[in-house]
């Protein structure tokens, strides 16, 4: 195998390899979505004109991400957004991809992983002994104009999926749970959770304790 060459970080940062390390100890281990979250968030940073995410900027960032893969693991490492917070936003898209807004500006730009970027990433290392590995290496070296299609985008958030306190409370009219941020569903005259007035993932075996 050739020997890795510098990280090629368009995105001006110069500390990818104390991101990604710190994103590794993190998500557990070592692997191409890593190197993909971290500079997707670096150039996404970069874009929106977020210098200090972890910092001053903390409170003006939100990021919406497409997929529940490897990748999101780095962009919250990076960012610092989680959904505890309310600062990342999961879309359920499955695709390589996240929106970064800058929530002062309104700026908001979506990086998308190239797909083709998979396949040239053996051109960087064709010695590599499988296509995951030469993914590792090849992705930290190649360029984020080789990676990644920039997007400037438009995201409306409502204030219910803003960070904070809820702005609301209510009790389900059926199984008498707590449903805050307005994700209760008024039907029939009825105020209800979404398991009970669409069904859940889960399906209740026994009277549950407590009750």
């Amino acid at each position: 195998m050739k020997p890795v060459k510098k990280a090629n970080i368009d995105s001006g940062y110069s500390d990818f390899d104390k991101l990604l390390n710190t994103s590794v100890k993190i998500h557990g281990h070592l692997c191409p979505g890593q190197v993909l979250g971290v500079k997707m968030s670096m150039l996404g940073l970069k874009e929106i004109e977020i210098k200090e995410p972890k910092g001053k900027d903390r409170k003006s960032i939100i990021v919406f991400v497409e997929m529940d893969r490897c990748a999101t693991d780095a962009v919250q490492s990076v960012t610092g957004c989680s959904l505890g917070h309310r600062t990342m936003k999961f879309m359920d898209y499955g695709k390589m991809a996240a929106t970064f807004m800058n929530l002062k500006t309104g700026k908001a730009m979506r990086i998308v992983a190239k797909e083709e970027a998979r396949e040239k990433a053996k051109e960087y290392f064709p010695e590599a002994e499988n296509k995951y590995t030469a993914q590792l290496e090849a992705y930290k070296v190649m360029s984020d104009e080789e990676l990644f299609a920039v997007m400037a985008v438009k995201v409306s958030i409502k204030p219910e999926d803003m960070p904070g306190r809820p702005l609301k409370r209510v009790s389900c009219d059926i199984c008498g749970e707590y449903v805050q941020d307005m994700r209760e569903i008024h039907k029939k005259g009825k105020v209800l959770c979404r398991p009970c007035a669409e069904g859940g993932y889960y399906k209740i075996e026994d009277k549950p304790i407590g009750k």
